[in-house]
């Protein structure tokens, strides 16, 4: 029993160790980190989660397998156990990291990220952590390297729709043409925010909440409206009438102060571009006009719209302008007999 008062003693410090560098230690780092605002420390700590208390176990239990009474080939054999398993930790240590930092970088403020290429670099990270894992077991990998060569050009031939689709969706990320977060409409009429691009589809949420799955190879060849490209801004227009006996010096000076309003409420960062209007038809009833303002993104110009309405018809009122109603006069022409007159 004294042999293996070592052994035990040493697994015991390695889950105290375990818990107190998970529990406390960790914990302040993070909190530390998370303080100062570290760029990428919020990935770093999301992706060592639970693994120091694994890596402070697995010393203590090798440094128990050494000191341990037991035979030779045991000993070889929990040693090789605990080697595969501190690999394995190292490669999902390391697949977050690459899959989170991908994020990162492919991210901006306002966009998510497609989870196409976070999730490739996570597989690519894993695939070669398995292949070091089979070499540090002694299997040789050149053999299985040669077989995944020629087994994935026949499984590529049976599967060409999903690897059109894979390559679409990295041509449409690679291209900028869209991009998570954008605001697209499809030429079928679907339309919505891209929330994600995925190794065969990519998901729009339309404004009613639904979702639309599109497979990648179909977004690829059609023809789409990106409103949010090369900008989120865009110009709001309003086609508007006034009466023929208006001032139409008066007209322009009130509509474009209404405009400002509205912008100033909605999009004061883009107040420098100032609104404007252009008269260009003297119709059957008025003289028309359309309004040109800028707002932030494609989903305000429904309450630009709504607010530009309700302002300006409040202040046509008061100054006395007038939106005619469509009107049309009817004359009517009596043929009267002469020889009754």
């Amino acid at each position: 029993m004294m042999d293996w008062i070592l052994p035990l003693a040493l697994i015991l410090v390695g889950l105290l160790a375990g818990i107190i560098g998970e529990k406390v230690i960790f914990n302040r780092l993070q909190k530390f980190a998370t303080n100062k605002h570290i760029p990428g420390s919020n990935i770093i700590f999301k992706s060592l989660r639970r693994m120091p208390f694994v890596w402070f176990m697995l010393a203590g239990f090798s440094g128990a397998v050494v000191s341990a009474p037991i035979k030779a080939d045991i000993i070889i054999l929990l040693q090789k156990l605990t080697t595969i398993a501190f690999l394995l930790s190292i490669t999902l240590v390391l697949a977050r990291l690459t899959a989170g930092f991908v994020s990162l970088y492919t991210q901006t403020a306002e966009r998510g990220t497609a989870s196409l290429i976070s999730n490739l670099a996570k597989a690519a990270v894993l695939g070669l952590g398995g292949l070091i894992l089979l070499q540090t077991l002694g299997i040789a990998i050149t053999p299985i390297i040669t077989t995944l060569g020629v087994g994935g050009l026949a499984v590529g031939l049976a599967l060409q729709d999903t690897l059109a689709n894979l390559f679409a969706g990295f041509y449409l990320i690679l291209s900028k043409q869209v991009r998570t977060g954008d605001y697209v409409k499809l030429d079928d009429g679907n339309e919505g925010y891209v929330i994600d691009i995925s190794w065969r589809n990519t998901t729009i949420r339309e404004l009613s909440n639904n979702v639309v799955i599109v497979p990648n190879s179909k977004l690829g060849s059609t023809i789409f409206t990106n409103y949010h490209l090369p900008a989120k801004e865009i110009t709001l227009t309003m086609n508007v009438g006034v009466s023929y006996n208006s001032d139409l010096e008066q007209v322009e000076r009130i509509t474009v102060e209404v405009a400002k309003e509205v912008m100033q409420e909605i999009a004061p960062e883009l107040i420098a571009n100032e609104p404007y209007i252009r008269f260009h038809t003297f119709g059957d009833f008025s003289i028309d006009f359309t309004l040109y303002m800028r707002v932030s993104e494609y989903f305000d110009q429904r309450i630009g719209r709504h607010l530009f309405i309700k302002k300006l018809h409040k202040r046509y009122q008061e100054v006395d302008i007038s939106i005619p109603f469509p009107i049309q006069d009817v004359y009517i022409k009596e043929n009267v007999n002469s020889d009754e007159a």
